[in-house]
């Protein structure tokens, strides 16, 4: 389930720059975020406990994975032309069609592991979510070369479909940990410098369009570093 957005972008207008209106962006973006994952987790559990997890074969799953997608590039390169009730909507869709593709590969691994993997994700993302908010370091150059990182991360995993190297994908699992990491503490000071600049004075429209962009590169960071972890604490097991 790897993935970028679209740059996240938003209206510049004149403005004193305060640290209050970059928190209280920032907490938007966290809080629509935790939102995402949080109706993950509950349509995971429930196609899991419903049974419905069975009757998806594999052309469904993967049709699944491509509607994802869709969804996240449609919103990424949209943004700016829909609404931010649209927005709101496809970002919260993309979390739901998350949540039915995640019951199927979290069916492989066992409860304790995914506690385990959910709870050192979750370790990891916050405290670079912290280091990228606090740092005074410009973070820039670092994540472009994190992003140049994953396009490598993405080629060698499909590669390593055909090659079916054990050793090359124990060796992309803690690559991936690296670059999602490395791409957590960059989004997180580009979040929080674009609520620096003016966005909190832009109107709601792009506050809430801004906040669901931010949301959607924070998600898609945790839910790719989760299931890296996960295949990291099982031995490598997909």
């Amino acid at each position: 389930m790897f993935g970028r957005t679209k740059e996240l972008s938003y209206v510049a207008v004149p403005a004193e720059v305060t640290r209050r209106a970059a928190s209280v962006f920032m907490s938007k973006c966290f809080v629509w975020m935790t939102a995402g994952l949080a109706l993950t987790g509950v349509v995971a559990m429930m196609t899991a406990a419903s049974g419905l997890v069975s009757y998806i074969s594999q052309p469904i799953f993967f049709g699944l994975m491509f509607a994802e997608l869709g969804l996240v590039m449609w919103l990424s390169f949209r943004v700016e032309k829909m609404s931010a009730a649209v927005a709101t909507g496809a970002f919260l869709g993309y979390s739901a069609l998350n949540g039915i593709t995640l019951s199927i590969i979290l069916m492989l691994y066992s409860t304790g592991t995914i506690a385990s993997a959910f709870f050192t994700a979750s370790g990891m993302f916050a405290a670079m979510a912290v280091y990228g908010l606090v740092t005074k370091r410009d973070l820039t150059g670092m994540g472009s070369f994190m992003v140049m990182g994953l396009i490598g991360f993405i080629i060698a995993s499909v590669v390593n479909i055909f090659l079916a190297s054990s050793a090359l994908a124990w060796a992309l699992n803690y690559l991936g940990v690296i670059i999602f990491l490395g791409l957590t503490a960059w989004d997180a000071q580009k979040i929080k410098r674009i609520g620096e600049t003016g966005i909190m004075e832009a109107g709601d429209e792009a506050i809430r369009k801004g906040a669901i962009m931010g949301a959607l590169t924070l998600y898609l960071d945790f839910i790719n570093l989760f299931l890296l972890m996960l295949r990291l604490l099982s031995g490598g097991k997909d």
